[in-house]
C-alpha cells in the first residue's frame, strides 16, 4: 500500500508541476490546462466551468496518477523484472501512450517534451517508488 501511495503521490505532483511549468512557459494558462484534463470527462464544456472544472481536472490527474501506480505495482507482483530493472521499465512505462485525449495537430517539439516529462515525472517515479517500498 505504501508503494502505491508514494508512487502515485510522487507521480501526480511531479507530472502536474512539470506540465504547469513547461506548458506555462509556452503560454498555457494553469486553469485552462487543468480544465483540459477535466475535458476528458466533460468534453468541451469543461472550459466553461471555471475553477470547479479546473479542480475536477486536478482530481482526475491524481486519480490517473494513483491508478498508474497501482497498475505498475500489481504487475510487479508477478513480473519481478519490473522491480529488478526499475529504471529500464520505468522509462518504458513513462512512454506508453495512456491517453485517448483529443488529438491536436502533430508537433515534434511538444511530443518530445511530453515524452521527457512522462519518463522523468511518471514512469521513473512510479517504478522507483514501487521498488523502494516493495517487500
Amino acid at each position: 500500500m505504501l508503494a502505491v501511495l508514494s508512487a502515485g503521490f510522487a507521480c501526480g505532483v511531479l507530472d502536474i508541476t512539470a506540465a504547469l511549468v513547461v506548458y506555462g512557459y509556452l503560454g498555457a494558462k494553469p486553469m485552462r490546462l487543468l480544465q483540459g484534463i477535466a475535458s476528458g470527462l466533460l468534453g468541451p464544456k469543461a472550459f466553461d466551468g471555471g475553477l470547479a472544472t479546473a479542480l475536477l481536472g486536478l482530481l482526475c490527474h491524481f486519480f490517473i496518477a494513483f491508478g498508474a501506480a497501482a497498475v505498475y505495482f500489481v504487475a510487479s507482483r508477478s513480473i519481478r523484472v519490473l522491480v529488478e530493472q526499475a529504471v529500464v521499465f520505468g522509462v518504458l512505462y513513462g512512454v506508453l501512450p495512456l491517453s485517448a485525449a483529443a488529438k491536436r495537430p502533430f508537433s515534434m517539439k511538444l511530443m518530445i517534451i511530453g515524452v521527457v516529462i512522462h519518463i522523468f515525472c511518471v514512469g521513473l517515479p512510479i517504478s522507483l517508488s514501487v521498488r523502494r517500498f516493495s517487500k
